[in-house]
């Protein structure tokens, strides 16, 4: 059980001004005589925060959130819930003092930082959100940080305890990695009581079914500290999930195709089982964390599709349309060729781009259920045609033509050799976007409607170009691209890397944290001479 550290500061206060003043005369009235008489016990409340889902993004990128001892995160890369929280609800003052189990830890073997949290609290009358903290640098080259009830975040505090804004402080700066989140806002947070499931239904004052648990109705549910309110009545919030953070999208739908679903009636002839593909398109989103740090505070930059590819509203994943190739059902195999780019740029400093990757000429293979996915790179000027990015891996081997069209959804991706050295960041292995594929078999077939929502751009107003996307970054850039990129035959690598200071990771302060990735060295390198840029301190 969480062992309580701090009151908050109204009810601190409270107790001090009782000791003082009135201490004589509540012990002549003989009743109950001390400031804890306020205060009844809560337990069984979870808290809800994703920290700031511009960190997660960052930590996803280059490493991994582990989350244990009673703290969970959601699916997506989502937000977490620390649980078995207990601790005081004052009644005079309406507030409350909880503390959460749960361990997280954030971590990068190659950014050489590992931060943890524990000993989550949340003080409604002080508020804020505090933890114990430990960061440490894994390279040994700065000692180990670590404080007790550092405070992270102050709280908008609400009647309802769900969805209160959170901003972030000067010690979550320091603590993180980046000095730029102190003041900066972070993700929403909820704290509710867990809603236990019960075998009775039970009825609430109004006779309708209750969402508290039968066997504990009597726990006082806080609210804003509210003079006029002396009997503050039960919320009950039962939703956990706090809203989405700042402007930054959820995560999107990876599958911008529609459903496999048979199309409307519509005649067709029956094609052949074996044969030339007619037309097609191919959903993939490449990964969403990835598109999420292109656009986002860190590389503040881009997305642009040309070629007829298109995005999905949101910053969502792309469409890649007008399919060639052959296909062969009785041997399940299928060979795709789908037309349009789309180029990420981003980390511009003076004109020039640390990141500006086009991936164009997509290929999809299947043979039993397993293929690959290429495409031509573009990465810096630096070109290299038909490398393999991805292996796929559908949910069946079984090729069906339904209405002349052979739709396979879903279908797995993960990072080959080859594409962790375009992307810099993602080890052979790490799970990309999924992909959905439909190629029509006969002229009148029809494809399901999954080009998207028509909108091209990023989030924020990052892209809408549907021009250009050739991957160039002009003269200079992509001279650098050239020279520092295909050393050691790299395809164009260090995509994701960036020496800005806004880029979280308590090891920044030295050399090896550095956000120097798989085949970027050259490439800063050569840049750092030019600028006589520093590393971050």
């Amino acid at each position: 059980m969480p062992v309580r550290r701090r009151r908050s500061t109204a009810l601190a206060a409270a107790v001090a001004t009782a000791a003082a003043l009135g201490a004589t005369a509540l012990a002549t009235l003989g009743g109950a005589t001390t400031a804890s008489a306020a205060e009844s016990p809560l337990s069984d409340y979870e808290l809800t925060w994703g920290i700031k889902q511009s960190y997660r993004t960052y930590v996803g990128m280059f490493g991994s959130f582990t989350a244990s001892e009673g703290a969970t995160q959601a699916a997506g890369n989502g937000a977490f819930t620390f649980t078995d929280g207990t601790g005081t609800y004052d009644t005079t003052a309406h507030t409350v003092d909880l503390g959460f189990k749960g361990r997280l830890v954030s971590a990068s073997a190659a950014h050489h930082f590992e931060v943890t949290l524990t000993d989550v609290r949340f003080d409604s009358g002080a508020g804020e959100i505090t933890a114990d903290v430990t960061a440490v640098d894994t390279s040994g080259a700065t000692p180990v940080k670590k404080g007790d009830d550092v405070p992270l975040a102050t709280v908008d505090v609400t009647r309802e305890m769900t969805g209160m804004a959170t901003t972030l402080t000067t010690e979550a700066g320091e603590y993180l990695g980046s000095a730029d989140y102190a003041g900066a806002a972070g993700d929403p947070l909820t704290v509710a009581k867990k809603t236990q499931p019960s075998t009775e239904p039970t009825t609430g004052p109004s006779g309708e079914p209750s969402t508290e648990p039968s066997t504990e109705p009597t726990d006082p549910e806080p609210t804003d500290p509210d003079p006029t309110d002396p009997d503050p009545t039960d919320p009950a919030p039962t939703d956990p999930e706090p809203t989405a953070p700042e402007t930054t999208p959820g995560p999107q739908d990876p599958s911008p195709t529609a459903s496999t679903s048979a199309s409307p009636s519509v005649p067709a002839s029956a094609a052949p089982t074996k044969g030339e593909i007619v037309d097609g398109t191919l959903g993939w989103g490449v990964k969403e964390s990835f598109r999420s740090y292109v656009v986002g505070n860190i590389a503040k930059g881009k997305v642009t599709v040309s070629g007829g590819a298109t995005q999905a509203a949101g910053n969502g994943a792309f469409t890649f349309k007008d399919a060639t190739g052959t296909y062969d059902t009785d041997a399940d195999k299928l060979t795709a060729t789908f037309e349009g780019a789309v180029n990420f740029k981003g980390h511009e400093s003076g004109g020039e781009y640390g990141l500006d990757l086009t991936l164009s000429n997509l290929k999809a293979t299947l043979d039993g259920g397993t293929g690959t996915l290429s495409a031509d790179v573009n990465s810096l000027g630096a070109r290299t045609e038909g490398v393999v990015l991805a292996d796929l891996k559908a949910e069946s081997g079984d090729l069906r033509a339904a209405e002349n069209v052979i739709t396979v959804d879903g279908i797995a991706a993960t990072v080959t050799e080859a594409g962790a050295e375009v992307f810099g960041n993602y080890p052979a292995g790490t799970a990309l976007d999924a992909v959905d594929l439909s190629v029509a078999l006969s002229d009148d077939a029809r494809l399901p409607d999954g080009d998207g929502t028509g909108t091209t751009g990023g989030a924020g107003g990052s892209g809408g170009s549907t021009g250009g996307g050739t991957g160039s970054a002009g003269g200079a850039a992509s001279t650098i691209g050239g020279t520092g990129t295909t050393t050691g035959g790299s395809i164009g690598g260090g995509s994701l890397a960036s020496t800005g200071s806004d880029i979280p990771g308590p090891a920044l302060g030295v050399a090896a944290g550095v956000a120097v990735v798989a085949g970027a060295g050259a490439v800063f390198a050569v840049r750092k001479r030019r600028t006589g840029a520093q590393p971050a301190e």
